[in-house]
């Protein structure tokens, strides 16, 4: 198999090197770079300098404005809106917080040994200390009740409700986060004691977790109604609703900007393409401007990118009979079946050969003087 460059490329060709020696920093062009460094191979240098369209009028011969404006993308101003229009800032919502207080820090508290089980006599002991638990805390002697609560958990662990008034007397304390630890116990032993739901609930609305107060104090009220959990309720309720409203929002407006963006690369995308079409469609593809042939040069500098295809392309710069050596790789194959005038790519290989000095045997013509026609073939 060989190869020749038809009349067509050698055409394109010297468009090219004319085109070059006319306007030499066009060679400095990213996607030359191949071109370049087979100049300099022989001691040819490319002037420094960013290549400013040249002779084309101010446009690059791949298409497109090679200019001062080319660092000014045509759809700057769409996308400036369409980035404001995404950037919106969510208003903050406005919630009363009065009685909320701050955390506290204290270290917890102990919550028994659940591996023990007690024995008739501590689980008696342990009731009796509840009573006196109770008593203290009647008498708003909080410490000493949650001192007895403790001694009373130690003795019987797994007792939910012990952990449920100790985390009341936490509260009385404005002890919220203490609260809420017992009260998470208490639920983890039983999680239909409508107590640990109320306790937990009031001691996060001291925090300001409205939604999370609301949800246990609902969940409390259908356990055990009582005229206290209902009022604690009624207080968080409007807090919670706005919460509930602006996280509705917030979502319904996050699904908003996904569709923006989404129609924002949409505009993009099109835009692109309206500019790629601007660029290509009156040329009919043509490798340069003005050049003869119908190869897109787009297509042909997306497979130049692959070192191997532009060293290949070097060496088959330097010496065209090169090219056999390539007949056998799928990316060269590819690519001068691009380039070859109707994609003869087996008459192209096989063309090659025969400049190489690899000659096929002569074909008679029927326009010689010796050829005679005798109707045989």
């Amino acid at each position: 198999m060989a190869f020749t460059l038809e009349t067509g490329d050698l055409k394109k060709l010297k468009y090219f090197i004319d085109y070059a020696l006319e306007n030499p920093t066009f060679l400095n062009m990213p996607q030359l770079q191949f071109v370049k460094d087979f100049v300099e191979k022989f001691g040819g240098t490319v002037p420094p300098g960013q290549f400013n369209g040249g002779s084309a009028g101010g446009k690059c011969p791949f298409g497109g404005d090679a200019g001062a404006k080319a660092n000014e993308p045509a759809n700057a101003s769409v996308d400036s809106e369409d980035e404001k229009s995404l950037s919106d800032p969510e208003s903050d919502v406005e919630l009363d917080m009065e009685g909320v207080i701050e955390a506290d820090s204290d270290p917890a508290q102990p919550m028994g040994n659940y591996s023990k089980k007690a024995t008739e006599e501590e689980v008696e002991q342990a009731s009796e200390l509840r009573a006196q638990a109770a008593s203290a805390y009647g008498e708003q002697k909080f410490d000493e009740a949650i001192a007895l609560y403790t001694k009373a958990i130690e003795l019987s662990p797994g007792n939910a409700l012990f952990h449920a008034k100790r985390g009341q007397a936490f509260l009385k304390l404005k002890k919220p986060n203490a609260c809420i630890r017992d009260c998470d116990m208490a639920l983890e032993l039983n999680s239909d004691l409508a107590a640990g739901y109320k306790f937990r609930g009031r001691a996060r609305r001291l925090l300001g977790d409205f939604e999370l107060a609301a949800h246990d104090l609902r969940q409390a009220c259908k356990l055990d109604f009582d005229e206290e959990i209902d009022e604690w309720l009624k207080e968080v309720t409007p807090n919670a609703k706005k919460i509930e409203q602006h996280r509705v929002k917030q979502e319904r407006r996050q699904a908003e900007r996904k569709i923006e963006e989404r129609q924002r690369d949409q505009r993009r995308a099109r835009k692109e393409q309206e500019k790629h079409n601007a660029s290509s469609g009156g040329s009919s593809g043509e490798f340069f401007p003005g050049a003869p042939g119908n190869v897109n040069i787009s297509d042909i500098l997306g497979v130049m990118k692959d070192p191997e295809v532009s060293a290949a392309i070097q060496d088959i710069l330097s010496n065209p009979g090169n090219i056999t050596k390539y007949a056998s790789n799928p990316k060269i194959y590819n690519l001068i079946k691009k380039i070859v005038p109707g994609g003869d790519v087996g008459a192209a290989f096989g063309q090659a050969g025969e400049k190489a000095g690899e000659p096929s045997e002569p074909k008679p013509k029927k326009d010689s003087a010796d050829f005679v026609d005798d109707g045989l073939d």
